[in-house]
């Protein structure tokens, strides 16, 4: 995925699936399929998901949010094999990406209110639950706003430990097979997404002193 770093999710378990959908990409492109059909797909499934986990029903949300997820992959893939890839799209994209995990993690806080500070196992593990929950959405919305900003002033920004792709499916499969399982995939995002937000923060830092350095070289040896 990127060239200065690793991630939490294999990059075979990646390009696995991405190359067990890729038949349907191809079957979409011969249809003439609009990729933002699957941009707003993927909307709404997640807006699904969202409303399974305030219902406490997690095998079902973890199921939505995976097909959400799936059809986040589907989009930019079509977009590029079917030519309909456009800065437009690709703005809409990113921004409907932001509303899905808010979204998403709305759906979690009510779900953590219901069960922990609603419910009879009322107690501050509720409280805290809910505060992790608050600072794994701000780190997920954290790492997208560092990379737009870093790539709008002209940096490559894809590093990081805990990326969309790998929020989307810890969260998914860890709503699947087990509650207590969610509770430790939501501490770990909140920590490791605010830290991929101060890995690309250092990126860019590091970056920026390589191009000043190569610019003060060129400037030393006359070029």
């Amino acid at each position: 995925m990127e060239k200065n770093g690793f991630t939490i999710l294999p990059e075979g378990v990646k390009n696995w699936y991405i190359n067990l959908i890729s038949p349907m990409i191809e079957f979409l492109v011969r249809n003439n399929i609009h990729p933002n059909f699957f941009t707003f797909l993927g909307l709404i499934l997640t807006v699904i998901a969202a409303y399974f986990y305030t219902q406490s029903s997690l095998v079902w949300a973890g199921s939505f949010l995976l097909a959400g997820g799936t059809c986040d992959i589907m989009d930019g893939k079509l977009a590029r094999e079917s030519g309909r890839a456009s800065k437009f799209g690709a703005v809409l994209d990113s921004t409907v990406d932001r509303y899905s995990e808010l979204i998403m993690f709305f759906g979690i806080g009510i779900y953590i209110t219901k069960t922990y500070i609603s419910g009879p196992e009322s107690d501050t593990f509720g409280t805290t639950m809910l505060v992790v929950t608050f600072l794994a959405m701000c780190g997920s919305m954290m790492v997208s706003y560092v990379r737009a900003r870093a790539e709008g002033l002209g940096f490559d920004c894809k590093v990081g430990l805990m990326q969309r792709p790998e929020r989307i499916v810890y969260i998914g499969f860890g709503s699947i097979f087990h509650p207590n399982l969610l509770i430790f995939v939501l501490w770990m995002i909140a920590i490791m997404a605010n830290y991929t937000a101060y890995q690309r923060m250092d990126h860019v830092r590091k970056e920026e002193r390589a191009a000043m350095d190569n610019e003060n070289m060129d400037e030393t040896l006359g070029i």
